[in-house]
């Protein structure tokens, strides 16, 4: 989807892929496995804030993984996740200039066949979505403001773009 000021197009900022593992720490290397295999990066470990005695966590424990993907590789990665789930997302599943669904299971992205030594995970999908400008927020000299209605992106707009570039049909499952 173009629009007509080119300034308003939006685009993928970057995509993460999540996988928790709460309190069972021997499930890390078995998730870590997957996403190299998705992703061919390096995943990052994520530890826990806070105690939750509740779920046996204690604060700085590792409880997943997760690999950030920009440019093309987010592209790619969007779209095989999106064919792993039958390119059907709920239309809740857009909100605050993102995407997040999750796949519960990683045999159904296309390409990859079912590894016992992993066993059988599941992740989440989180895309984040921005327009050309943002950077001048950022940028060491020279730092200027955007607008609010140039940084929000209408959850429509988000939903065509899907569906545009990725043949994803909004709507319930």
């Amino acid at each position: 989807m173009e629009a007509s000021n080119p300034m308003q197009s939006i685009f993928i900022d970057k995509v993460v892929l999540n996988i928790g593992i709460g309190s069972n720490e021997d499930l890390y290397q078995n998730a870590k496995m997957l996403l190299e295999k998705l992703t061919n990066r390096q995943p990052v470990q994520t530890r826990s804030k806070r105690r939750v005695p509740e779920l046996k966590i204690r604060r700085g424990q590792v409880i997943g993984a997760m690999v950030t993907l920009r440019n093309q590789d987010a592209h790619d990665i969007l779209k095989r996740a999106i064919e792993a789930n039958d390119e059907l997302l709920k239309s809740s599943s857009i909100s605050n200039n993102s995407l997040s669904f999750g796949v519960k299971e990683y045999i159904y992205f296309s390409g990859v066949k079912y590894d016992p030594k992993i066993g059988m995970l599941g992740l989440n999908v989180n895309a984040s979505f921005t327009r050309k400008g943002r950077r001048i927020e950022t940028r060491k000299r020279k730092q200027s403001r955007a607008g609010a209605s140039h940084k929000k992106i209408a959850n429509e707009e988000i939903a065509a773009y899907l569906a545009s570039k990725y043949n994803a049909k909004i709507g319930e499952r």
